[in-house]
Order: C-alpha cells, then sequence, then structure tokens
C-alpha cells in the first residue's frame, strides 16, 4: 500500500508519471490488468494560475466539446488573458461568450480576490494535497473536481485526487469490478490505497476510460494555450519527483464533478 502523508510530490514529466504509475502496480496488482488495457498514460500539463483555473471553471458540467469551444472564445476575447480584464468586462459580455451567470460570478470573485493579492493560486502545489483542496474549495464558485483538477493539471500535484470525477467512477467500477459506480465518498476511500500517488492514478484511470469506452474523459489538450514560460518554468522549477516509495502490501460525453453553488 502506497501511504506516505507529510509530502508533497510532483509530476512535472514523463517520467515522473512513467515511474509513479508502476509504483502503483506493483502495489496494487488490481491495476496490473488496468495498465495493459490502458497503456501508459501521457501526462497531462496546463497553465498555472488564473489562465488554468479559469479554463477549468469554463468546463465544468460540460462535455469536453463543449468546454472547449467555450474556452476558445472567451481566451480568444481577452488576450493576453488576465484577471483584471475579466474583472473589468461587463457580465454581458461574457454571457455572450457562453459563460454561464454562476460562472461569470465564480471568475469575477476570483479576480477580485487575485486583484486584492488575497489569493496565489501558484503556492498551492507546496502544500499538502488535502490542505490544498481545502483552500481552493473554499472560495467562491470553486468545487472538489474544480479544485483537484487544477492540483493536478496546473501545478502537478502527484496526490491530488478527483473522486467526483464521473470518468475517473465509471473507469473504477469497469477496472475493479464494483457493482456500481462508486460515488465520490467512495472513489476517496478506495484511492487511500494509492497515496502519494493519487494523481498518477487519476492519469491512469482516466487512460482506462478512453481505451474501453472509446471516449475522451478528461478536458482536451485544446482548452489550454499552446505551453507558455509559465509553465515551462513549473516544470522546471517545482521540486523534483521522489520515486523511492516503498510498498507495504496491505491489503459519458462528460466528467464534471459535482460544483459548489
Amino acid at each position: 500500500m502506497l501511504i506516505l502523508r507529510g509530502m508533497t510530490l510532483y509530476l512535472n514529466t514523463q517520467t515522473d508519471l512513467d515511474r509513479a504509475i508502476a509504483m502503483l502496480v506493483a502495489a496494487d496488482p488490481r491495476l496490473t490488468e488496468v495498465a495493459k488495457v490502458a497503456g501508459m498514460p501521457a501526462l497531462r500539463r496546463r497553465e498555472p494560475g488564473f489562465t488554468g483555473l479559469a479554463a477549468i471553471v469554463c468546463g465544468q458540467q460540460l462535455s469536453t466539446h463543449a468546454a472547449a469551444a467555450i474556452w476558445k472564445r472567451v481566451s480568444d476575447a481577452f488576450d493576453p488573458f488576465h484577471h483584471d480584464l475579466i474583472r473589468a468586462a461587463r457580465p454581458a459580455r461574457l454571457a455572450r461568450l457562453g459563460l454561464s451567470a454562476a460562472k461569470i460570478k465564480t471568475l469575477k470573485a476570483l479576480a477580485r480576490e487575485l486583484a486584492a493579492e488575497r489569493l496565489d493560486l501558484d503556492t498551492l502545489g507546496r502544500q499538502e494535497a488535502d490542505l490544498a483542496h481545502g483552500a481552493l474549495t473554499a472560495l467562491h464558485g470553486i468545487g472538489p473536481w474544480t479544485a483537484d483538477i487544477y492540483l493536478l493539471f496546473c501545478l502537478g500535484h502527484g496526490d491530488a485526487w478527483p473522486g467526483g470525477d464521473l470518468a475517473v467512477q465509471e473507469a473504477m467500477r469497469i477496472g475493479l469490478n464494483l457493482d456500481a459506480r462508486p460515488t465520490p465518498k467512495q472513489a476517496t476511500a478506495l484511492a487511500e490505497r494509492w497515496r502519494p500517488w493519487r494523481g498518477a492514478a487519476a492519469h491512469l484511470w482516466w487512460a482506462y476510460y478512453h481505451a474501453v469506452k472509446r471516449r475522451e474523459g478528461i478536458l482536451p489538450d485544446n482548452t489550454a494555450r499552446t505551453e507558455s514560460k509559465a509553465v515551462r518554468s513549473v516544470r522546471a522549477g517545482a521540486p523534483p519527483v521522489q520515486a523511492r516509495v516503498k510498498p507495504t502490501g496491505k491489503p459519458h460525453a462528460t466528467q464534471r464533478g459535482q460544483r459548489k453553488k
């Protein structure tokens, strides 16, 4: 069982993910067949900060294609994308781009927090996963799924766990031969075995979902801009992966989780 608390581990490179998947499979034999079917998942990383979080907010509770289309309209309309521009934008203009009233309210609330320097999104990656998750979900309109996708994709947090993701839940139902799709609480309980690499496990389950369902289970790559200097600096500057964690031996078209109202 891979359980290691008090450390923040990162998925900054494909090598980090490959090693983490290998350790997960060695620690949990149930994942052997899952990994064979899924193949080695590709690491997903996105731009951190307001741009990355805004893209995720735009995709809440939408199909991957709808999310990509709306984000393209929003990011094209505000280029360069900056929280001051969103803070000053008229709600009617944002609505014409396809954003719901709830998402407009969330983006504007985030923009105000950033403008007032009460929020630093980039530093959350240095916190333990559960603490960083709690800090994000305390923000207006940021639910568990959004928080964990930000931590995993934008900050490379190795232990972020999107237990509310429908594609992950469905993949676990099939791959673990469960009677029903697990609830977010049940999925999180099952994932305890995969600490401190729950984020790598999520990558594996998304790849498995794609293999068995022939559908994309996570935000498509075109929801983010071409890799920027900010992404490259995160990859280069975040603490390195710590790969040697020894097991102890104990025993849709949409993937959106529940959004906080």
